[in-house]
């Protein structure tokens, strides 16, 4: 589980120092690029839900080995795409990947003596910020000397090592469930989200007053009406609304949200900044701006278990909250104190810091608050929400990368004899109001995250439910 982990995380990452090379590559713009994050994460999102039920019907092993097949032919084909389009189709069937993770979970709460699950689901968390480690120093090493074709190549024998140990290794659990998939709920919010995105992406283009932009927001918000609607009388829903009813799961979702969207708007920004050419960027290299990143990553796997130590003793609110505080202390820090790369990686190892606090305590505070019988419902229902935080923020970051721009010379054009001397050749980049305007969006964000938990109630994993530390 932790290998499928560290791979899929892995896979992910290794795009995020690409960035600026996959947009000349396919001759796009940073507003359309946003697609190949998040038509991934929009997937990823359909397919927790989605086999994360059959696993319970079907047999875990079975529709893990599954997926791991999926996943070995995606990224097998990542390497190989053309242009856009082709390459955000291979995203999209690779984001059905995603869908190990909950039924990995489930496997656990099946298989692990009850003592230890925490631990072990504490092991799959971490390979979130060890694969990150990888993909960003690894990955981007291969693409700035290989190109970014050959990080995909890379993961081919990973993954297919991955798929034939799950087949070999892995029990399959005997518990059944009777389950129904929410197919109406699913594609309802689905299609609010993919509208709201759309919105956001295309609004620029299209005019943010137009019949197709109102229309999009309308729908996506029509759909949201219809999905809230299909839910409170569906008898298995997608998202079990009177869970959201318990204060702390509500809560600890909504920062969830919030946190992922942290993190993409770094993801989708850092890379961006430091390999742009001066005056819009450093003009670093591309595995250069991955060692920047990394102690992001290592900062997150160091502290991780000092916020375990933190929820032990003081309770999961208590670390969300320092987490919280710190991510809302590197967004200021983004916002004033990005001059050199030395200040980002500063910055940016805050932010780590902080989302190895934030998510042990999110896991752990979910734990405490949801019903035995409902454990796994919870665990997915966060994924779902960590998702669609992750696909809004690249949306908002691609729009105002797009519009906020700088024009840079990169060079000039010799004319034949009898012509001009030269000719500049100008190029735009996002400007640094474009990363202002991110990151104060994010300081909203993250300051609606510090409001809401300072509500959360405040219960220690081993008390007595209701037995609180506030």
């Amino acid at each position: 589980m932790a290998m499928m982990g560290i791979l899929i995380t892995y896979v992910e990452t290794m795009v995020t120092p690409a960035l600026p090379i996959l947009v000349k590559d396919f001759d796009t713009n940073y507003d359309s690029l946003s697609w190949v994050i998040t038509a991934y994460i929009l997937s990823g999102t359909v397919s927790a839900a989605i086999f994360g039920r059959l696993a319970d019907i079907y047999g875990k092993k079975k529709i893990f080995i599954t997926l791991a097949g999926i996943y070995t032919i995606a990224v097998a084909f990542g390497g190989f795409a053309t242009d856009l389009s082709q390459f955000i189709l291979v995203r999209t069937v690779q984001g059905l990947g995603m869908g190990m993770f909950p039924v990995a979970y489930a496997l656990l709460n099946d298989e692990v003596p009850k003592e230890n699950l925490a631990l072990a689901q504490g092991i799959i968390s971490s390979t979130f910020t060890g694969g990150a480690a990888v993909g960003l120093v690894a990955g981007a090493y291969i693409t700035q000397y290989y190109g970014w074709q050959w990080s995909y190549h890379s993961a081919i024998p990973v993954a297919l090592a991955l798929f034939i140990s799950a087949i070999i290794i892995v029990k399959e659990s005997p518990y059944r469930r009777k389950e129904t998939i929410d197919f109406a709920g699913i594609a309802t919010l689905s299609l609010s989200v993919i509208f709201l995105i759309l919105g956001l992406s295309e609004g620029q283009y299209w005019g943010w007053t137009s019949v197709s932009i109102l229309g999009s927001f309308t729908l996506s918000l029509l759909s949201l009406v219809a999905f809230v609607a299909i839910e409170k009388h569906v008898r298995m829903p997608f998202i079990n609304l009177e869970l959201l009813k318990i204060r702390n799961i509500f809560l600890a979702n909504v920062a969830g949200l919030f946190a992922m969207s942290g993190m993409f708007f770094l993801f989708y920004t850092v890379p961006v900044l430091l390999q742009d050419p001066s005056p819009a960027g450093f003009g670093m290299t591309i595995f250069s701006s991955g060692l920047v990143m990394l102690p992001a990553a290592i900062a997150s796997m160091v502290f991780a278990p000092l916020s375990a130590r933190v929820t032990n003793t003081r309770g999961p609110k208590v670390t969300i909250l320092i987490g919280a505080i710190v991510l809302l202390l590197s967004y200021f820090a983004l916002l004033f104190n990005r001059q050199t790369s030395i200040s980002i990686l500063e910055d940016t190892t805050l932010l780590g810091i902080s989302l190895s606090f934030v998510f042990v305590g999110v896991i752990n505070i979910l734990l405490i608050s949801t019903p035995q019988k409902d454990a796994g419902v919870s665990t997915g229902m966060n994924v779902v929400f960590r998702n669609i935080g992750s696909a809004i923020a690249p949306a908002i970051g691609g729009v105002l990368e797009t519009t906020f721009v700088i024009p840079v010379l990169l060079g000039t054009y010799n004319y034949p004899v009898g012509g001009l001397p030269f000719f500049p050749i100008f190029e735009t980049f996002p400007s640094s109001q474009a990363f202002d305007y991110i990151y104060i969006v994010g300081l909203g964000f993250l300051a609606i995250m510090v409001i809401l938990t300072l509500f959360m109630k405040n219960e220690i994993l081993g008390r007595k439910k209701g037995e609180t530390v506030e």
